[in-house]
């Protein structure tokens, strides 16, 4: 067996790689971290800009008119893209997420899913604000795209309005679930993040809109994601508290997962009249059964959504490292990993300077 050491680079400074053999063995066998957790998911941010200045991702006073978004050439092919789907898919990923920014807003993306697809075996999923998705679903299903997911924090039109903080209307969103649902694209899921204060008040209302259109709502904790959200732990609406305050009016109970890492807690109607989901990353760490890598707009590998630094793949696509060299250094990384930061978490942690979401996707 030869052993090699790959150097990667971070935000902020250079780190070396652990050591990774590459051996046949070594590399036929799908890698594990530290907790024993596979390697099955990976999010692709192919855009760090959004149109929209959501108030707990990419507020105004950080996100203003004059930031710097990334300039072209830092930003992944779709070439480059699909070059590391194709070497994760054989590290034992399965499903692969395509998130932003707000996705739809790269161009041609419907060029780089019919890429993904082609690599077979893959579950291609998307996640979008849904302000362009009427006009754009059809076209992502002809490309090969299975399903999407759309963040959605009201059907209050004045308290969406104040959240997205771009006055964009809700019967456009509205518009494009039903465009998704028609394109194939369903069953939609709906995101909405639950802040205290601001939109709880609407959460029945959201469970309620959805029940029997076999769409799937998902709550969302208020999490401490990045450092320009303004999260205080006050803040924060429990998944226990969304789920009683549901079930006062909508009985529902709960359902073993879908599969290993599934990330939402099932409630199914008790009328069988479709489900609901919760999502505690914050009041239930889930961090044990994380199978999630997320690849930023420009190439950096994230081991955790609540990162402070990532692994600079775009170094090797654009040197001389052959597909051998990535897949190691890919493994390598992964057995390295150790993340369990919501179950570590604490205020003073939660205070830590992190990657923004909206540079590596939610």
């Amino acid at each position: 067996m030869t052993d090699r050491v790959i150097p990667l680079v971070d935000a902020r400074r250079a780190i070396p790689l652990p050591r990774v053999g590459t051996s046949d063995a070594e590399r036929s066998t799908p890698p594990a971290d530290t907790l024993a957790r596979p390697l099955r998911d990976l999010r692709i941010s192919v855009t760090d800009r959004c149109n929209f200045r959501c108030t707990y991702c990419m507020p105004k006073d950080i996100f203003g008119s004059d930031y710097k978004f990334l300039p072209r050439e830092e930003v992944l092919s779709f070439e480059e893209i699909t070059r590391l789907a194709r070497i994760f898919k054989a590290h034992g990923t399965e499903k692969i997420r395509l998130t932003g920014g707000e996705p739809l807003l790269r161009k041609k993306l419907e060029r780089l899913i019919e890429m993904l697809a082609a690599l077979g075996g893959l579950d291609l999923t998307l996640t979008t604000n849904g302000s362009v998705l009427a006009h754009t679903a059809q076209s992502l299903k002809d490309a090969g795209l299975q399903r999407v997911t759309v963040s959605l924090d009201s059907l209050d039109d004045e308290v969406f309005r104040a959240m997205n903080d771009v006055d964009f209307p809700v019967a456009r969103v509205l518009e494009g679930i039903d465009a998704a649902t028609a394109a194939g694209l369903a069953p939609v899921k709906i995101n909405m993040v639950v802040k205290r204060g601001v939109n709880d008040h609407t959460i029945v209302a959201m469970a309620r809109r959805f029940k029997g259109t076999g769409h799937i709502v998902r709550f969302i904790e208020f999490m401490d994601v990045g450092s320009s959200n303004g999260w205080r732990m006050d803040d924060v609406v429990p998944s226990a508290e969304v789920v009683r305050r549901i079930a006062a009016e909508l009985p529902v109970e709960p359902v073993d997962a879908n599969y290993f890492g599934e990330v939402a807690e099932r409630w199914r109607y008790r009328d069988g009249s479709g489900e609901i989901g919760v999502i505690s990353s914050v009041t239930q760490a889930f961090c044990r059964t994380c199978t999630r890598a997320r690849l930023s707009t420009d190439g950096m590998l994230y081991t955790c959504l609540f990162a402070a630094s990532g692994y600079d793949l775009r170094a090797l696509l654009r040197g001389s490292a052959s597909d051998r060299d990535i897949e190691g250094a890919i493994a390598g990384i992964w057995r390295a990993r150790s993340d369990r930061y919501s179950e570590i978490r604490t205020a003073e942690t939660a205070k830590s300077r992190k990657i923004e979401m909206s540079y590596i996707g939610g």
